[in-house]
């Protein structure tokens, strides 16, 4: 195993903490795949599959159980609105349309934010490498997830507390 040592040089603090904080996040991302080699695909993809499939099941269940489900939906749209947002583009609408595109079924529909627009990345014809379209580690997905779910059931578990005394 080698180690390396990395030297960041800038004209004042906040330019290196800066530096820092980007060598930081390509670290996390490197880590990521060591530990799960899997990477899926980004632009807001994913949460907004989900956000969809949990809406529909909602609307299976009743009373508590269906609002929270659907709150929970919501919530994971928060990821391709503030990519959107960053990306200098229109939040409400982009997320909207990327909704509907989900919604008719291009499961793959992401924010490109290069080309600002909505794209389709992955498709049995297309590689999605090729198109420059955005990946990410899977770990970064399922660990957002995992981590938002045991918070929404520890506040729960707090209103089961407070509620019974």
């Amino acid at each position: 195993m080698r180690t390396i040592s990395i030297l960041c040089r800038g004209s004042n603090q906040l330019i290196l903490g800066e530096a820092e904080r980007s060598l930081h996040d390509a670290l996390c991302v490197v880590r990521c795949l060591v530990k799960k080699k899997f990477l899926i695909a980004g632009g807001g993809a994913p949460e907004t599959e989900m956000s969809l499939q949990l809406q529909e099941y909602a609307n299976t269940c009743e009373g508590l159980d269906a609002y929270c489900i659907r709150a929970f939906a919501d919530a994971l749209e928060a990821i391709p609105y503030t990519l959107s947002e960053n990306s200098g583009l229109h939040p409400i609408k982009t997320v909207t349309t990327l909704r509907k595109r989900h919604a008719e079924g291009v499961q793959y529909a992401g924010i490109n934010v290069k080309k600002r627009n909505i794209e389709t990345f992955y498709s049995k014809d297309s590689n999605a490498w090729a198109k420059g379209a955005p990946i990410q580690p899977l770990l970064v997905s399922t660990s957002a997830i995992s981590l938002a779910t045991e918070c929404v059931k520890m506040l729960l578990k707090i209103d089961d507390i407070v509620a019974s005394r």
